[in-house]
C-alpha cells in the first residue's frame, strides 16, 4: 500500500527529533554534523531522520564540495497547512458563534 504525500508528511513530523531539525533549519541550512550537534544519537540514526524529511519534501539537500548542507523546502509545509485550513476555519467559526452566543446572553 502506497502512502499519500500528506501521511507521508505528517509521518516525519510527529518524530520529536525530526521537528527539532526542522526548527533548526527555520534559521538557515545546516550540515548534517550541525542538525546532529544536539543529539545524544549516531550520525547514521541522523542520517536516517533527514532521508525521511527529504522523502516527505520537508528539506532539501544541496551539494557544496564535500559536504551536503540540508535546508528547508519552500512548499514543504504548505499541503500540510492547506489540510489544517478546513478544520482551522471550522474551530474559527464555531469560536465566532459561540462569542455572538455568549453577547446575546450577556445584553
Amino acid at each position: 500500500m502506497t502512502e499519500d504525500p500528506l501521511s507521508i508528511k505528517l509521518h516525519a513530523l510527529a518524530d520529536p527529533t525530526r521537528r527539532a531539525m526542522l526548527a533548526r533549519l527555520a534559521r538557515g541550512e545546516a550540515t548534517v554534523n550541525e542538525l546532529a550537534q544536539p543529539f545524544a544519537i549516531s550520525l547514521p540514526a541522523i542520517s536516517k531522520h533527514i532521508k525521511v524529511l527529504e522523502k516527505a519534501g520537508l528539506i532539501t539537500r544541496s551539494r557544496a564540495a564535500q559536504q551536503r548542507p540540508c535546508q528547508l523546502s519552500p512548499g514543504g509545509l504548505k499541503e500540510i497547512d492547506d489540510w489544517m485550513k478546513a478544520y482551522r476555519d471550522i474551530w474559527l467559526d464555531r469560536l465566532d458563534r459561540l462569542e455572538d452566543y455568549l453577547k446575546s446572553i450577556k445584553e
